[in-house]
């Protein structure tokens, strides 16, 4: 009988050691910071996932992990990253990032958004959250159910309806949270000045009044260049201006410098990325409306450490530096890769 108790009691110290031994999620984020590379972070998340039995620490990780991914672009992969966290009832973490349930469906629904698979964001919106009692999910739920749709019309006639329904969000007090976001929609959808206008006045400090005035650029996701549009957007051409540049002039010898530094960069070959895609006939689709406006574009395939193919669609700027200006001006979103 002692000898029982004994190996009871053993046992039972060798389970407790095991389980104090398992790292808690913010440990695993602190040793991911460390790798080398970005590739070498997310797979050592993921083994940490595999490894670890603590359900709240799980979700935790699968929410970082979703993060990292939805920064590479790497939408297909953080859809599934949130989905897997929104479908484990625990409680957040310590030290990690705070996230409901909630939050994490319309993540992952942002992510299927952002790689063209409306199917997918359809069926996460049709989900428990358009009961939620929450008010801000409530009006996300119905923006994204529009950005949805947009996503999957065929045609300019087929824009009537979500056009519409949007243009009422924007007047709504339910949905004032996200009116930047609606405004900058139904601006690139109609082309109408009329938004960015209100945007600029009414949101001068936001992502979407950067976007306006050409401070920033939309992600060339399929969401954005496959939805039909009613007219051309007029983007500016940035709004920050140096002050003071006359104290910042630089002695004859360095303006030389400058100068010859300039033409050596306008000698190498810059290429532009129009789009990131899943899908290699979205790829095409692009490379061929591209092509009917005179652009030459190409598409090239890099395989993930997921063993995900995407395809991206690049183009040669120009030795004058003009060509991404020429892209933008016709509605086409880019910026320059290595």
């Amino acid at each position: 009988m002692k000898k029982r108790k004994i190996s009871l009691c053993l046992f039972m110290f060798v389970s407790l050691g095991l389980f104090a031994a398992e790292l808690k999620a913010k440990d695993v984020v602190k040793e991911a910071e460390k790798k080398e590379s970005i590739e070498e972070s997310l797979s050592y998340v993921k083994n940490q996932i595999a490894k670890t039995t603590v359900l709240s620490e799980k979700r935790s990780l699968y929410i970082f992990l979703g993060n990292m991914q939805e920064q590479l672009a790497y939408y297909d992969d953080a859809k599934k990253s949130y989905a897997s966290a929104a479908g484990i009832a625990a409680a957040n973490a310590e030290g990690m990032q705070k996230k409901s349930n909630e939050q994490l469906v319309l993540d992952a629904v942002r992510c299927a958004l952002s790689q063209g698979d409306y199917e997918t964001a359809h069926a996460y919106l049709n989900s428990s959250i358009r009961n939620s009692k929450d008010n801000l999910i409530q009006a996300y739920t119905k923006l994204y159910t529009q950005w949805a749709a947009l996503c999957s019309v065929e045609s300019k006639e087929d824009l009537a309806e979500p056009v519409e329904i949007l243009k009422a969000y924007s007047k709504v007090d339910s949905m004032k949270e996200l009116r930047p976001a609606i405004l900058l929609t139904l601006w690139y959808v109609t082309g109408e000045s009329q938004y960015s206008k209100e945007i600029t006045k009414s949101f001068p400090k936001s992502t979407e009044a950067a976007i306006v005035n050409g401070d920033a650029q939309l992600l060339p996701t399929p969401f954005w260049f496959f939805v039909p549009k009613l007219g051309e957007v007029e983007q500016g051409i940035g709004s920050i201006v140096i002050q003071n540049a006359e104290k910042e002039e630089k002695t004859s010898s360095q303006s030389v410098s400058k100068a010859n530094a300039n033409q050596n960069a306008k000698d190498e070959v810059v290429k532009l990325q129009l789009g990131l895609f899943r899908t290699e006939n979205n790829a095409k689709l692009l490379v061929e409306e591209l092509k009917s406006k005179g652009f030459d574009c190409y598409i090239t395939t890099e395989k993930r450490s997921s063993g995900t193919t995407y395809y991206i669609v690049l183009i040669h700027e120009n030795k004058e530096r003009t060509l991404a200006d020429k892209l933008r001006s016709s509605g086409y979103e880019c910026y320059i890769v290595d």
